[in-house]
């Protein structure tokens, strides 16, 4: 009885408690929607529109450089180059009922990347029809910014490759050595076995494309879009170490018909396609796997032709070659799916 007496009295002291203290009042939870969208999910800093600015910017040093080295002639090309391309740019997207995109920076950063790739002495007819080419056939054919297969610069300068050979291989040797037209170093190197020295290919006081001839600037311009994270270094680390070991191995055999490594790096646009266009987001491998892939297989490729092949510089057919394949690069290089089995 005396156990029941005491249950009764502690609850009887609960009921009370519980009277004269109530329990605060709980608020409901609210519920959070859920907003479904498509890919990216994940938000950055930086849009397309910021890249392509950042990547014009990078370039800039290089410009400035190639109007003091070929004079106002080249500024010119310049100008006319991106006017074309924004132009045509525009133009396709009038007559597809498309928004403008000038602001994007794309169309500019490709007349950009397209001039630097022409001789100084090019006609300025050649370089719109180059640009309106690079634009309409390289990039705007395949669905516009991020459907093209080739970088479109590239696939421009293949196109007056094929249609202009004789003025497309006239080239000026810089005011400050000599206003006449004479062979780039490596044409010199190819078809007479003279070696331009190391040190005025890096400076850049030597005949070559408007943007291709100081290794310096462009390898400034590089390093800053590697440091922003804009390029993935692992691209421009394997082609041109793929040059270095594979131009080395030769030059080690037979040092009179191949030229030493740091020839092969500094001459040429090798520079210039390393870090500015087989970066390309585009149109190279989205796996880390995939980029040292590519890098290898367009250094192997840029070695074969400069070496074997009919044409003194391979920097161009060696990044198309390598866009040909990024899509099965892609393929087998993927990360496995979690769960996923083998089979």
């Amino acid at each position: 009885m005396d156990e029941k007496q005491n249950i009764r009295t502690e609850e009887s002291e609960k009921n009370a408690s519980a009277k004269t203290n109530p329990a605060p009042s709980v608020k409901p939870v609210e519920k959070k929607l859920f907003f479904l969208s498509s890919s990216p999910h994940m938000k950055a800093p930086s849009d397309v529109r910021m890249i392509m600015w950042i990547v014009i910017a990078a370039l800039l040093p290089a410009v400035g450089f190639s109007v003091y080295n070929f004079g106002f002639h080249s500024l010119i090309t310049i100008a006319v180059s991106i006017l074309a391309a924004t132009i045509t740019e525009e133009i396709v997207n009038l007559a597809r009922k498309r928004k403008m995109t000038i602001n994007d920076g794309s169309a500019v950063l490709t007349g950009l990347l397209l001039a630097m790739t022409l001789p100084p002495s090019l006609p300025l007819s050649m370089v719109v029809i180059g640009s309106v080419f690079a634009i309409f056939i390289g990039k705007q054919i395949f669905g516009g910014l991020g459907n093209n297969i080739f970088n479109p610069a590239l696939i421009g300068r293949a196109f007056l490759q094929a249609s202009f050979p004789i003025p497309m291989t006239t080239w000026t040797i810089p005011r400050t050595v000599d206003a006449i037209s004479s062979a780039t170093p490596l044409g010199l190197f190819k078809f007479e076995k003279t070696l331009t020295p190391t040190y005025d290919l890096f400076i850049g006081t030597v005949g070559g494309c408007i943007g291709e001839t100081s290794a310096l600037f462009i390898l400034i311009g590089g390093l800053i879009l590697i440091l922003l994270r804009i390029a993935d270094w692992r691209i421009p680390v394997s082609y041109l170490g793929t040059v270095v070991i594979f131009s080395g191995i030769l030059w080690i055999v037979n040092p009179v018909n191949f030229p030493n490594p740091a020839f092969q790096l500094f001459a040429g646009g090798l520079m210039l396609g390393a870090f500015f266009m087989a970066t390309d987001m585009v149109t190279s491998p989205v796996t880390p796997k995939g980029k040292w892939i590519f890098g290898v297989g367009a250094g192997i490729i840029l070695i074969l032709i400069r070496q074997f092949g009919g044409y003194p510089e391979g920097v161009m057919y060696s990044i198309l070659i390598m866009n040909c394949v990024t899509p099965l690069i892609n393929r087998f290089t993927r990360p496995r799916y979690f769960g996923e089995i083998k089979q």
